[in-house]
């Protein structure tokens, strides 16, 4: 394998999975590759921001599935601090609302969990370029959606704000609107307009239907 020239930056990405093992696979990947540097890893989203924030790297690999915060949070969490870090999911979700909701939080691109090692290092490589780059079979879904569906190929969820997603987790998780108010430092009345906003937007009529909704979304357990 050609080593790169003394003068060449090297990658430096930050690995934030819940798994051990697999996080020590992926570093085992990443370091023996001569342009990229594993220079710190995470185990849950809350995690992976503040590492994100406080080492700085070129490119974020983020789980979706991640304890204490979401990896589609921390995604969005991570842009807002770190506007120019760029954010790779890597995941074993292939649904196509998956998808479009760690895009539409930022993320540059989206990698499958099977895929092949250079598949990985090629995305990374690809998104610190400032491109974005999907697993074939992600994309080949996203491709099979927009065909079936080309007139309406944004969902619901992403018609909403950030601040509407935040008081839908709350709402599914069972908290009051005087509980998420207090929460939030809004008011009553104000969590309760974006309520039935939110619920408007995702033709939603009672919190039955809500809570079934975030559970088939992954927006929280069931």
């Amino acid at each position: 394998m050609m080593q790169p020239p003394p003068s060449a930056k090297r990658i430096r990405v930050l690995v934030c999975d819940d798994h051990a093992l697999f996080r020590e696979g992926v570093k085992t990947i990443l370091n023996s590759q001569p342009d990229i540097e594993v220079v710190g890893e995470a185990a849950d989203g809350k995690e992976g921001v503040e590492q994100a924030i406080r080492l700085y790297p070129d490119v974020v690999l983020m789980d979706v599935s991640m304890p204490v915060l979401k990896g589609f949070d921390a995604v969005r969490r991570i842009k807002k601090s770190r506007p120019d870090i760029k954010v790779l999911i890597l995941t074993v979700y292939d649904d196509e609302d998956m998808v479009a909701r760690c895009l539409d939080s930022g993320a540059a691109g989206y990698v499958l969990k099977d895929s092949p090692p250079l598949q990985l290092v090629y995305a990374i490589q690809a998104v610190h370029r400032g491109q974005q780059y999907m697993s074939p079979r992600v994309l080949t879904g996203l491709i099979r959606q927009y065909m079936a569906q080309p007139a309406d190929f944004k969902g619901g969820y992403e018609l909403l704000s950030d601040r509407e997603r935040e008081i839908l987790v709350f709402l599914a998780e069972g908290q009051s609107l005087k509980d998420i108010a207090t929460r939030l430092n809004l008011s009553v009345k104000t969590v309760d307009a974006h309520k039935v906003n939110l619920m408007r937007k995702l033709d939603l009529h009672d919190r039955s239907e809500l809570i079934r909704y975030a559970i088939r979304k992954k927006l929280v357990e069931a």
